[in-house]
């Protein structure tokens, strides 16, 4: 082999140890990145199970912060909540109404713990966490809210039961209608 063979070998093999290391550390990220999701929603994949008294519950675990995230939907589109008894209504960032194609109603202002805020009433068709849904639920879009978590409150929250045990919330309703795209 000459000189000029083995200097190609070389620059290929540094190429593919830069290759090997690039492939490592992405596989790396995306493991970290599943890791982070899964602490800040470990309710990716809403559980439900059949109560003694035969209805449908739903069991959130909390996540590493104290609060309750999980999967859902509105109007049949999944999106992420976290679970705020301290709220209202079902509180959703402006950008992410857009893409749910929610129409702004009339002004009003919420005393939160930010201060008061100014949002804008909207009416969802449907609000499912697993099997559990509630249909006709009162809403606001609020522009002051950031990312994409939407605040699951009392307007939805006062129709369901909850119970908490330890790190887990139980949400049940007697008389429980089925959505059928989650399971």
């Amino acid at each position: 082999m000459n000189s000029a063979e083995q200097q190609g070998n070389r620059r290929i093999g540094k190429w593919m140890m830069f290759a090997a290391w690039l492939l490592g550390f992405t596989m790396l990220l995306l493991y970290f990145n599943y890791f982070l999701e899964k602490e800040q929603n470990p309710n990716q994949s809403v559980y439900s199970r059949t109560g003694e008294s035969g209805q449908t519950e739903v069991v959130l675990q909390r996540n590493r912060y104290g609060h309750y995230v999980s999967n859902g939907q509105i109007n049949g589109t999944t999106v992420q909540f976290m679970l705020d008894t301290g709220a209202t209504d079902v509180a959703i960032p402006e950008k992410l109404a857009n893409r749910l194609s929610l129409r702004k109603g009339a002004e009003k202002r919420y005393n939160t713990a930010n201060g008061i805020v100014t949002a804008y009433s909207t009416m969802l068709d449907s609000v499912a966490i697993g099997p559990i849904v509630k249909p006709k639920v009162r809403a606001s879009i609020n522009n002051g809210l950031k990312g994409n978590e939407i605040v699951l409150g009392m307007s939805v929250l006062k129709r369901i039961e909850l119970t908490l045990s330890g790190v887990t919330e139980i949400l049940s309703t007697p008389g429980v209608s089925q959505h059928p795209e989650i399971t």
